[in-house]
């Protein structure tokens, strides 16, 4: 993994000792943000990284001069391994909490511009996220780009807009 583009661009991103899950792949990262800075000055988003994992999502909004990056993961552990890179890459703080995303969500306010999820694909309460990110009254105009395997499908849920596949990655689209 690196960092695609911006301030720390080409820079490596090591996940922490014994990290398991499957981190957002480079060349899915680079398509995903090719479409962003195509509808969005980056500089002055206000971004919600659920599922943070690595911190990957999170160190590309800041390498690209996002105004604020929050990172929310259950993992304690990846927490401090986040909050150790976004301190030795950059001279911003980044707000990062250690929560379950779900819970998180249900009473967090969400009043960012992009809200992206990217939860394990094993994760079988996926499909609620949409949900209970939009139907939270903060979340008023937020994007929220959610990642995910082809086993999902949210076209019918009224606030999809689109999904675009990159390999093996999906990302959908909501809007209210």
């Amino acid at each position: 993994m690196r960092i695609i583009r911006g301030s720390r661009k080409g820079r490596k991103i090591f996940p922490p000792k014994g990290f398991s899950s499957r981190p957002t792949t480079d060349y899915a990262k680079e398509s995903l943000f090719n479409i962003l800075e195509n509808k969005y000055e980056i500089e002055n988003l206000n971004v919600l990284d659920l599922f943070s994992g690595t911190g990957n999502i999170s160190l590309e909004f800041f390498s690209r001069g996002c105004k604020s990056v929050t990172s929310v993961e259950i993992s304690r552990k990846n927490c401090l391994h986040i909050k150790n890179q976004i301190s030795n890459l950059f001279s911003i703080p980044g707000n990062v909490i250690s929560a379950d995303v779900y819970k998180f969500c249900l009473k967090a306010d969400l009043s960012y511009d992009i809200i992206f999820a990217d939860p394990p694909f094993s994760d079988e309460k996926i499909n609620t996220l949409p949900r209970i990110i939009l139907n939270n009254e903060t979340a008023i105009n937020s994007l929220l780009i959610l990642e995910h395997s082809a086993n999902f499908n949210f076209e019918n849920n009224k606030y999809f807009k689109e999904t675009k596949k990159y390999g093996n990655v999906n990302f959908s689209f909501f809007k209210k």
